[in-house]
Parts: structure tokens; sequence; C-alpha cells
């Protein structure tokens, strides 16, 4: 069959068709059955929500379906603007991966892809579990709409190891059915038909029967287009005798499957049938889907050609015709010269079946150049969107270094050490300082100093790392430094830095200080010892224990709660260094 999208169904998945059942009047079926009122899209447009009510309305967009994307969109683009206003980060970004996704609905892949990195960058940095297996769905089916299969099933694969007891049950059955799309698509169908059957009996389990069918009808279009034929014909039979079961009446685009299947296995009068009540479906309903119904004419005239149905068949591929041509749907017209080409020559009309050829192949160079210029558009996008991540990533790593040493700077000690006192009690730090670091500048040079600071804080990096792994060491300028030590009693971290001391003075200067000797001294605290559990009182007591260091002959290791005789910090006496 001629269409990518032709029959699947695709919610998270950026690609142009979804569908529904007639629902009841008053409220929104959920994919259970059950009637819920006042959520979603019955909330009035100037109404004002709370926090729950947001989560619910956006819940709706995310777990349901959804075929009017630019009613959707605005929806989604309203609930942004409400979730500002309560000043809710996690709202905000629902709503924005919902408009996402209502953009790759409307085809617009590019835009989509562009917008996709930050709201994704979001999830992951704040540990959003549930939003970031949401948003690797979209970039499966990001990496699908590029041909790209390999990123397309990691992406699904992601999206389904994220699941855990917060996810819900729509994501629970829906992203497993995704990723059998993905493995389908990757030409993987044995590893898809165990998803599908997972997914399948996910519905059975949650009692989700409007979404089996929606599970059944993509399994269906995936053994159809891996060219399973027989099999695409027994699923589509479990498909009818579910719809029968719980007197679910089909949609066009399931019975659009149905009659690709039909037709493939030879049977073009059910599958004339079945086409006819596809459009009727679809025309009941009065959407406004641009392509649909030109791809359902042009399924119904490849059915009536395939029954020898010549004149009906031209009939309505002349209506497909000219509703592409009127809606500029260039990849659906380049079907329509393929398949005018087909039916010349089904009646024995070469020489016009040969002409129509030629306009068919001319127009599918055509169409193929454009797709390669619209994915190159959205890869584009893409790697412009990727580099200015790396780009913002690698400015915010800078702005946490210090340019001399290239250890971490007051600035990332101020973020991540309140979080290691709230959370680590045995979180011990040291003050490092160098002695008499003045004499070497001015007995020698301030690039000599440089050198020599350059020199230290290695040795500190590389004797930390041996002892706390998940420790880290900050240069709080001049000739000072912060060891942070996570998990490390302060009994044990003053043994562990007294050996760190000696490494230092042990170490070869003489090369380039001149005789002159570079030692430290080290001031220690834990949280038990400090004056308060904060950052500022461990950082006070860890200047007093320095000062003591300092004040009791240099080169030493001073730990412990400060005396009567430490009332004294170091900085009070900088003239002690």
């Amino acid at each position: 069959m001629g269409s990518q999208s032709h029959g699947e169904l695709t919610f998270e998945s950026g690609e142009r068709r979804s569908w529904r059942f007639p629902q009841p009047s008053g409220g929104t079926a959920d994919q259970g059955g059950q009637k819920r009122k006042g959520v979603g899209h019955v909330f009035a447009d100037r109404e004002v929500l709370d926090a729950e009510q947001l989560h619910i309305a956006l819940l709706e967009i995310e777990d349901e379906i959804h075929w009017d994307a630019a009613t959707t969109l605005e929806s989604a683009q309203r609930y942004e603007r409400q979730a500002r206003l309560l000043g809710d980060e996690l709202l905000v970004t629902r709503a924005r991966l919902c408009q996402v996704n209502m953009r790759m609905r409307a085809g617009d892949v590019a835009e989509a892809a562009q917008r996709m990195w930050q709201i994704h960058r979001w999830a992951v940095d704040n540990n959003a579990r549930q939003l970031t297996a949401r948003t690797h769905l979209v970039w499966a089916a990001i990496h699908r709409h590029l041909g790209d299969a390999a990123k397309s099933l990691d992406n699904a694969v992601r999206s389904v190891e994220l699941l855990d007891e917060t996810a819900t049950g729509f994501m629970h059955i829906w992203h497993r059915a995704k990723l059998a799309d993905s493995l389908a698509f990757a030409g993987s169908m044995e590893p898809a038909r165990e998803r599908f059957a997972q997914a399948e009996r996910l519905t059975i389990e949650l009692d989700r029967p409007f979404l089996r069918l929606y599970v059944l009808n993509n399994y269906a279009y995936s053994e159809h287009a891996a060219g399973n034929h027989e099999l695409a014909a027994q699923v589509a039979v479990r498909l009818r005798a579910l719809s029968a079961e719980h007197k679910f009446e089909l949609d066009a685009t399931v019975l659009d499957t149905i009659g690709a299947i039909e037709m493939s296995n030879g049977h073009y009068a059910e599958a004339e049938q079945t086409m006819q009540a596809c459009i009727e479906k679809y025309s009941s309903f009065r959407r406004h889907d641009a392509d649909a119904m030109p791809e359902y004419l042009l399924n119904l005239a490849r059915a009536q050609r395939g029954l020898g149905a010549y004149e009906r068949a031209q009939a309505s591929l002349d209506e497909s015709r000219r509703l592409c041509a009127d809606r500029e749907l260039g990849h659906f017209l380049v079907q329509t010269h393929q398949e005018q080409a087909e039916l010349h020559a089904a009646r024995g009309e070469f020489a016009e079946a040969y002409a129509a050829h030629k306009v068919f192949f001319a127009a599918y160079n055509r169409l193929q150049s454009r797709q390669r210029e619209a994915q190159a558009r959205t890869r584009q996008a893409m790697f412009e969107t990727t580099e200015a991540r790396k780009e913002a990533e690698r400015f915010r790593e800078q702005a946490r270094r210090d340019p001399l040493t290239g250890l971490r700077n007051r600035r990332y000690l101020d973020e991540q050490l309140p979080r290691l006192i709230d959370t680590d009690p045995d979180v011990t730090v040291a003050i490092v300082d160098l002695d008499h670091f003045k004499r070497i500048n001015d007995q020698l040079s301030h690039d000599v100093g440089d050198q020599v600071l350059v020199q230290v804080a290695k040795l500190l990096e590389t004797e930390l790392a041996a002892v706390s792994p998940d420790g880290f060491i900050a240069r709080m300028g001049g000739e000072e430094f912060l060891m942070v030590l996570p998990g490390c009693p302060s009994s044990r971290a003053a043994r562990e830095l007294d050996e760190i001391r000696r490494t230092v003075g042990a170490y070869d200067w003489g090369d380039l200080t001149r005789g002159l000797p570079v030692t430290v001294s080290i001031g220690v605290a834990g949280l038990g010892e400090a004056e308060s559990p904060t950052q500022p009182g461990l950082l006070s007591t860890a200047d007093r224990n320095l000062y003591a260091a300092k004040h009791g002959g240099r080169d030493q290791v001073v730990s412990g709660v400060p005396g009567p005789d430490r009332t004294r910090s170091y900085r009070d006496r900088a003239s002690a260094a």
C-alpha cells in the first residue's frame, strides 16, 4: 500500500492518523469504555484550573485519542499558559510535550524535533520518569520519520524500560505496542509479535477492550506491511470478532486496514465493500483530515480494479486525484498516477499505461526530492538544537570550573554541598591551604606560583579519587582549596588527608621552585563537629581548624571540635600563611 501511516494507529507517535470510536454524550469515554465528566476539553476556555484539574486535563490528551490536532494543540497551549500562572514546571512541560505531539500529527516534524530537546532535557534533569518515558516514545517516531530504524527502536525500548508503578495503564499498554511497531519497522517481526502479545494481554488484564482493538489494528497492519498476508487476515478476523463482542463500531481507519488486508489476499469484492463502509463511516463523522478521504478513495479504486470493475475504479480514482490536487497532497497524488497506469494496463490500454507510468515516474522523483529535503531540514533542525544544547552544557560546565586548575569552583560547591549536608550525615570537608605561598610568588614569579597551584590541584584530585571516588575539590580562591568527602567520617578522613598532605610535601618540587618547599595545612570538619548542620557552620569549623594547623607550625592536619584555644578562624589572621 502507498501510505506509510496507512491504517496504523499512533498516539504520542507523530504520525498523521489516529482514530476513535463514537463517544457517549455528556463526557469523554476512556479506553475502558467508562464515561468521565468534567475533564480535558470540556473545561471552558476562560475557566481557571487548579493543579489537579490541569493534571486531569493533560492526562486526557496524553492517554486518550484525539484526531483533531488543531483543536487539541490549542487546548495544550491554553493549559501551558495556566500551568505557568501556577508556577508548576512539570505541568508546563507536559503541556509542551502534548503540543509537540500535535505538531507531529500535523506533519511539522522539524518544528517538533527542535522543541523536543528542551522538553526531554527538563524531564531527565528533574527525574520526571513518566514524562521521560513519553518523550522517548516521541523520539522513536521522529527517528522513524527519518527512516532511522535503529534509533527509533532504541528510543522505543527506553520508553518501555522507564515504565514503573507510576505509569498509567495506557502507557504500559501503548508503549509496548509502539515498541512492537518499531521492531516491525526494523524488520524484526518475531520479537514484534511477542510485544504485541504482551500489549494485548495487558489490555485484557486491565479491561481495556478499546485499546485492545488499537493494538490488534497495529499488529494486523505490521503483518500486512511485512508481506505476511495470511497472518494479517487472521488478526483482522480477531479485530472484527472483538468489535462484535463489545458492540464497537469500527472506525474508518480500522476499516481501511482491513480493506488493505483483504486486497492483499485477493478478496477484492470484500475489500470493495469494506472500503465503501470505511468512506461512509468517515463521512458520517465530518472529519477534516486532509489526506484521509483521498487515501480511502485510492484504496477503493485498487479494490475495484482487482475486481475488474474498471469504470467504478476510474470514477473512484478520478475523485481521489481531484481531492489530492485541491489539497496539494503530493504523496497521494503520485500514487494516483501509479494507479492510473495500473488501471490502463488492466484494461489493455498499454500505450496509455506507458504514458501514465512516465507521469508517475516523474512525479515520484519530484516527491522523493521533496521528501529528502524535508528530512534534511528535520535533521538540520535536530543538529542545530543538539549543538546549541551542547554549547549551553559547555558554558554551564565552564561556569562551574576554575579556569586555572580545572577544579570545581565556589559556584559548584554552593550547589552541591547543601544537598550533601541534607542527605549524608558522614560528609566531611577539609580546607587545604598552601604554606608560605606568598614567598613563592615574591621570590620566583606569579607564573611559577600558578604552576605550583596547578600541580597541587592535580595531586589533590588524584589522591582524593583513591580515597573518596564520589568526592570533589573546589578552588576557593588564591592558594586555598576545599575537599569534600561524602560518606567519610571525619576521623577516617583526617587519617586519609594526612597521607595526602605527606604526598604533596614529598613531591619533587626542585625544578619548579628552585629548592623552596611546598607544603599544605589542612583543617577538617565533619557534621558532628560543626557549629551548625549547615554549609556556613561546617566551613566555619574547618576554617578554625585550619587556623589551628597554621598556628601550630603548618604542614599538618587538624580535626575535631575546636576547643577554647581555637576561637579564631584562619581568615581572622590573614598573615598566618
